[in-house]
């Protein structure tokens, strides 16, 4: 079993820049995938980044060049770097895992985007 807690979340202006994190507990030392999704009021949740255990990474083409996903495997977390905000990333941020096969979820966290 997984737990995913997000953390991080908040109000900030266009222009500006959050760090979310996730912090991962339970069997995860043979994760596959961490990644991070959003899901904007009206939307589908959609695949912001993902890294993959060995380290390649991957980006929705909406954020590439503006944020930075990593992981420290000493403390089990995962980092969403966001700069360079605008009004549309707007959204709940979720965390997810994928353990031998098995997805697992966080309860998301908030990020407005407004002035």
């Amino acid at each position: 079993q997984v737990q995913l807690v997000e953390s991080g979340g908040g109000q900030v202006q266009p222009g500006g820049s959050l760090r979310l994190s996730c912090a991962a507990s339970g069997s995860t030392f043979s994760f596959y995938s961490m990644a991070w999704y959003r899901q904007a009021p009206g939307k589908q949740r959609e695949l912001v980044a993902i890294i993959i255990r060995g380290g390649n990474t991957d980006y929705a083409d909406s954020v590439k060049g503006r944020f930075t996903i990593s992981r420290d495997n000493t403390k089990d977390t995962t980092y969403l770097q966001m700069t360079s905000l605008r009004t549309e990333d707007t959204a709940v941020y979720s965390c997810n895992a994928v353990v031998r096969g098995v997805p697992y979820w966080g309860k998301g966290t908030l990020v407005t985007v407004s002035s």
